[in-house]
């Protein structure tokens, strides 16, 4: 009787197992995406309260206000300050999509494990965008939301955009790397260079090396953060 009940016990759990492994290869992995499934939703309503809360705050000027490109820079610049103060790791900082892979997501500050559960991470060491530099995010992309799941699809040319409560900010993909771990050195700010580097595991189901998407400056378009 417990050997029938045993064996019927690890059948199940084979089951279980084989259903999860067939999922995360043509889906996503079901347990860590129904721990997170609704931690997005959550960062959105925040990021609306942080959206209100900086509406007095440095004011940009919205487009097309005759403001002169050099002052509208700076003042998103100095927002852009303002926010990194404001914000601590897990906080909403801003609205990533690339609409060539399907993505739509919120950006937290911070890319540590915790962070990256709920969402892409903004590297702290690098910037923040508008203030000039290279501005990094890291994402997953087989467990908890994967949101970089299909960055080694994007091709030069492709757009990625980034809404932040002071300014939108649009990129065009220039080209990609797979560099190890430990090559930190693809997130180091370059002379004058404007720019977004999405990192993620590569390849599938492993860390053994990063895979690397770099994107320029495209468009920076000035917003001012909704009312209360």
């Amino acid at each position: 009787m417990i050997r029938r009940y045993v064996g019927a016990v690890l059948a199940v759990v084979g089951v279980l197992l084989l259903v999860d492994v067939a999922l995360t290869l043509t889906w996503k992995e079901p347990v860590t995406w129904f721990l997170t499934r609704n931690d997005q939703s959550e960062l959105e309503k925040r990021f609306a309260q942080l959206d209100r809360s900086l509406a007095d705050i440095t004011p940009v000027q919205p487009a097309g206000s005759g403001e002169d490109t050099a002052r509208s820079e700076a003042r998103m610049r100095q927002a852009a300050r303002q926010l990194e103060r404001k914000v601590e790791n897990g906080d909403p900082i801003g609205r990533l999509e690339i609409p060539s892979i399907g993505l739509r997501m919120m950006v937290v500050q911070g890319a540590d494990t915790d962070d990256l559960k709920i969402g892409p991470g903004h590297y702290t060491q690098t910037r923040l965008p508008g203030e000039r530099g290279t501005v990094g995010l890291a994402g997953h992309r087989t467990t908890y939301l994967q949101p970089f799941r299909k960055i080694d699809e994007l091709r030069p040319g492709q757009r990625i955009s980034l809404t932040m409560p002071y300014g939108r900010f649009d990129y065009v993909v220039t080209g990609r790397r797979i560099v190890a771990p430990q090559t930190v050195s693809v997130l180091n700010s370059r002379s004058g260079a404007e720019r977004i580097v999405l990192t993620a595991c590569h390849p599938l189901f492993s860390a053994r090396e990063r895979i690397v998407v770099f994107g320029r400056l495209a468009k920076a378009t000035p917003r001012r953060p909704a009312a209360a």
